[in-house]
């Protein structure tokens, strides 16, 4: 069985989603019932929803999803960390068990490198922290160092790095974009999600062009902190998702078994949580 730890679902009318072009064929609404017909006939037995815009209404939906759809193991939302209040606000929102961690789209932000650097942001890390909730880094590779900056100050957070800091799979140029990524990895308590790699690659890419990306990532951060996730249904502008959980696969099958399993299931696992929402609902059933 595998675990999808990046998925996405939106409803055009419910939220702006600005991010899209106009002409963009994903532009058109993603719901529950699109992901349970993606998923079938794969290996993915759970799948996390991941927060697509910074908007608290989105996160509260998502929630309610994990309440009603078994497939759904967790969700990443989103809460504003630079708010004064963050660790109220964080708290009540906590509260969820279906929460796993948060994400910001730091590059809606003017200055990404900067947002994570400031000190209400940093405030808003250690209330993480103090949650025991891991922070998905959303950014590309000229933010890495402020991402190193934020993994040593905060040395217990979990940090996950989504789709590979954004490695420039369409130009195929792995430096420097390796060195930084090394240098991310080098921080224990940073993680990295093999995942989106198909929506970053140029069109047409086949397995020969991602294979130095995912290998650099795998040797860097090692099977023990590398994370599946596919990026659904933003990675069907280039590939399918059976395609996408095979590319998986791929880069897994010169593994160890037990490395493979981390890599595509047990990894999410731990670094999200996931068991906690399973006993809730186990608990529930039972009473």
């Amino acid at each position: 069985m595998v675990v999808d730890a990046h998925v996405h679902v939106w409803d055009l009318q419910a939220h702006d989603h600005g991010w899209m072009p106009p002409d963009a064929p994903i532009r058109r609404d993603f719901g529950l019932d699109d992901l349970r017909s993606a998923v079938a006939g794969t290996e993915v037995s759970s799948v996390v929803l991941v927060q697509v815009i910074n908007d608290a209404d989105e996160t509260r939906v998502f929630l309610e999803h994990a309440r009603s759809e078994e497939l759904v193991a967790g969700v990443i939302g989103w809460i504003d960390l630079a708010r004064p209040d963050v660790d109220e606000a964080l708290g009540a929102l906590a509260g969820d068990p279906a929460l796993v961690g948060i994400r910001h789209q730091a590059l809606a932000e003017t200055d990404p490198a900067g947002w994570l650097r400031s000190d209400a942001v940093q405030r808003g890390l250690e209330a993480l922290d103090a949650l025991g909730l891991p922070f998905d880094l959303m950014i590309r590779p000229e933010h890495f160092p402020a991402a190193v900056e934020s993994a040593r100050a905060h040395p217990s957070l979990r940090f996950v790095l989504d789709h590979l800091g954004k490695a420039p799979i369409a130009s195929g140029q792995v430096e420097p974009w390796a060195t930084g990524l090394r240098a991310l990895a080098a921080e224990p308590n940073v993680w990295c999600k093999l995942s989106g790699i198909h929506t970053i690659a140029a069109p047409g890419a086949t397995y020969a062009d991602l294979a130095p990306f995912a290998d650099v990532a795998m040797e860097a951060f090692t099977p023990a902190r590398v994370v599946f996730g596919s990026d659904w249904p933003v990675s069907l502008q280039r590939a399918s998702y059976a395609d996408v959980v095979q590319t998986a696969a791929r880069a897994c099958a010169a593994l160890a078994p037990a490395e493979r399993s981390a890599v595509l299931r047990g990894n999410a696992r731990e670094v999200y949580g996931l068991d906690q929402l399973q006993s809730t609902r186990s608990s529930m059933r039972a009473g």
